[in-house]
């Protein structure tokens, strides 16, 4: 049983009845899927981490992504735009250098660093003055996540698992989940509740260290002057970055003033906030038009080490957790699908090491720290 029905459950349930388990309960607490962080999300899709787990889970996604019609038997909207990290320092530059070794130490071989002229050619509107370099991968971009959640459900729903909207978890014990809608039960429960994964958790007396944080994106009306195949753009001197969005854009800064909360409403004042870091890397978007009212707010669930938390819990051996993804929920999707799958049917998975992203890593002090995070 998944509590939990966005982007990482259904994927988790899609990857179940890969293994041939076809007898899985998807519990969504609203009454349609995608009203949490799912729908909220960006969208974006890299392989461009600073950690070997991150980027290992990327390289399984991506490819994924890039296949997923073949896979899963829909459209899920991968536009392989890639990812320009724009270094303002040579402090910026060797952090991309040693990330990048990383990366293709692991077989990443599509990533690299690129100078100025070469940003200039992919963003020519960007203001270069102060740049000294980045890093570009090209198989970076964005999917719909929307999309992808309804094509991992409905294609587990044709297999037999049971999708219950309506199911907000009340009580969780070993072997049952009480709801709103009934009371279900299942030798295995998996919290994949996002932002609520730690009051699920608290549910079945399990300590699970998630944190909601809002995240505010701010779309723009149509706007001429940037290349169709823009990739996703960030300025490593603010972090703020953008990427094409229909005939617009679609920009996303995080606030450095933004305090944990399960806040959904926009600040007013941070559309201000965002078109200031805008106008000061692309002077030309002086003239963008915004509607505040078209801004919109989701959370990421934070972990201490924004890292996710896969696997078994801590205090029972029947509870897993698909949560703490800091903002890379929709990246992961399909490999947390196939790590979970892998755990619930076997115990192991050939795709990371499980005690890395094991939630007992917080109490032994083996946090590993991701600090490329947007």
């Amino acid at each position: 049983m998944i509590i939990g029905a966005g982007i990482a459950g259904a994927s988790i349930a899609w990857h179940l009845t890969e293994l041939g388990i076809r007898d899985v309960i998807l519990l969504e607490r609203d009454s349609a899927q995608g009203k949490g962080s799912t729908g909220k999300s960006m969208g974006g899709v890299r392989a461009q981490f600073a950690t070997p787990v991150n980027i290992r889970m990327s390289m399984y996604s991506i490819p994924f992504y890039g296949t997923f019609e073949e896979h899963v038997g829909s459209y899920c909207g991968y536009r392989p735009h890639g990812y320009l990290f724009c270094a303002t320092s040579e402090q910026h530059m060797q952090y991309l250098s040693t990330n990048l070794q990383r990366q293709q130490a692991l077989g990443l071989e599509q990533a690299g660093l690129v100078g100025r002229r070469e940003i200039e050619q992919m963003v020519p509107l960007w203001r270069t003055d102060d740049v000294v370099g980045g890093s570009f991968c090209p198989t970076d971009g964005f999917v719909d996540p929307h999309s992808v959640m309804s094509g991992f459900t409905d294609a587990a729903l044709s297999r037999g698992v049971r999708l219950v909207r309506g199911a907000e978890a009340t009580g969780v014990a070993e072997g049952m989940v009480k709801t709103m809608a009934g009371d279900f039960s299942a030798p295995r429960i998996v919290i994949a509740s996002g932002a609520w994964s730690r009051s699920v958790a608290a549910l079945a007396g399990a300590a699970l260290p998630v944190t909601p944080l809002r995240r505010m994106l701010v779309p723009t009306e149509p706007f001429d002057g940037i290349p169709e195949r823009c990739p996703m753009t960030i300025d490593m001197s603010t972090g703020f970055h953008f990427r094409p969005e229909g005939r617009g854009l679609l920009m996303a800064w995080n606030d450095p003033d933004e305090t944990p909360g399960f806040k959904t409403a926009v600040d007013p004042s941070f559309v201000e906030k965002i078109l200031t870091r805008a106008v000061e890397r692309v002077p030309a978007f002086e003239t963008l038009e915004v509607n505040p009212k078209r801004a919109w707010a989701g959370l990421y669930e934070v972990s201490p080490d924004h890292h996710a938390i896969l696997g078994q819990s801590a205090e029972h051996h029947w509870l897993y957790y698909a949560t703490g993804f800091s903002g890379h929920g929709v990246m992961h999707a399909p490999a947390t699908g196939k790590i979970l799958a892998d755990l619930l049917t076997s115990g192991s998975t050939d795709l990371i090491d499980p005690e890395i992203l094991s939630v007992r890593r917080f109490a032994e002090g083996r946090e590993i720290h991701e600090t490329a995070v947007l």
